[in-house]
């Protein structure tokens, strides 16, 4: 992403990230048709096959792709003898400077919410709604549609100047539809509304990560700090915040479902959707959360776009012919 932001000029960076969101997809999306068809006869020994040949495959394509991606280029005299700046220098300019510290967190919190099911969305599938293996792995393909979809949306608005804010609000708001479908999945048995739900998280989280990488691409550099750094805080925080979004989802599930199975919340909760539920209702409260952190964001990019109208007006009556 950094490689590519250097390269792609401003106006072009909304395609360059989408089509590198894209092939991902596309690849996630066809990978889990192929591993959904090798697992049609379940077995262990068959899984513990798919994933280690799944692997390999993965190790030789990730070093195709690094062949020759970058170019060295010999570091200028004038660059040796300069010093590099200190990290914490640079990560004080970059902090400090207009609302990057709030998109940041926005990234962190945003993550958060979306993922907590990453792990769950499968045996959920299979323990609550009766699902085969083969069958759950088609929810990878839902979701990837549904981001696919997203990144889709998100590349034409980019593109027609939106603001990214408005299109992670939106993002947020498709995640509050998709955890509800989700939730009423269970106590109606409804295979289609789970399907959708997953759907509709990838299509809300497809546009919030699209969107927030371009927020950070595009974000306001002074001092000592640079592109890379921008870059790298959004993916430190959207990296985090994914993996601790899985081992707290998990971690959630496992504890509330030892204590429902053991009837230690009542009957009415004796059943092993409950543990799902509750996480699935935490990360509707992180939408919340991440909602309240955006809305400063969305409200400096309305300000923004009056005074340009308003600018534009001005020049517009003065260049008007008398």
């Amino acid at each position: 992403l950094a490689l590519a932001s250097d390269r792609a000029p401003k106006d072009k960076r909304p395609r360059v990230v989408a089509l590198l969101y894209v092939m991902f997809l596309l690849g996630m999306g066809l990978s889990a048709l192929i591993i959904g068809y090798l697992l049609k006869d379940f077995s262990n020994l068959r899984l513990i096959r798919v994933v280690q040949g799944a692997a390999l495959f993965g190790l030789v394509l990730n070093l195709v792709a690094l062949w020759k991606q970058e170019h060295v280029k010999p570091m200028p005299k004038g660059q040796r003898v300069e010093s590099p700046p200190m990290f914490r220098e640079a990560w004080a300019d970059f902090i400090n400077k207009g609302d990057n510290a709030r998109l940041i967190l926005v990234v962190f919190i945003g993550t958060l919410a979306f993922n907590m099911q990453d792990v769950l969305l499968e045996p959920y599938g299979g323990q609550v709604l009766k699902l085969s293996v083969s069958e759950t792995t088609w929810l990878t393909v839902a979701w990837a549609g549904g981001a696919l979809f997203g990144f889709g949306i998100a590349a034409q608005r980019l593109n027609k100047g939106i603001d990214p804010s408005n299109l992670m609000n939106f993002g947020v708001l498709v995640g509050f539809v998709a955890f509800t479908c989700v939730i009423f999945a269970s106590p109606i048995l409804s295979v289609i509304l789970f399907f959708a739900g997953t759907f509709l998280i990838g299509l809300g989280a497809g546009l919030f990560s699209v969107s927030t990488l371009i927020a950070a691409m595009n974000l306001p550099l002074s001092g000592k700090s640079g592109r890379g750094l921008a870059l790298g805080a959004w993916g430190a925080a959207q990296a985090t915040g994914a993996g601790l979004a899985i081992a707290i989802g998990g971690a959630t599930r496992d504890i509330v479902n030892a204590f429902a199975l053991n009837n230690s919340l009542g009957a009415s909760l004796n059943s092993e959707a409950t543990g799902y539920l509750f996480v699935y209702h935490i990360e509707l409260t992180l939408l919340v959360v991440t909602l309240v952190m955006l809305s400063p964001l969305i409200k400096s990019a309305r300000n923004k776009e009056i005074k340009s109208n308003q600018k534009s007006a001005r020049i517009g009556v003065a260049d008007f012919p008398m």
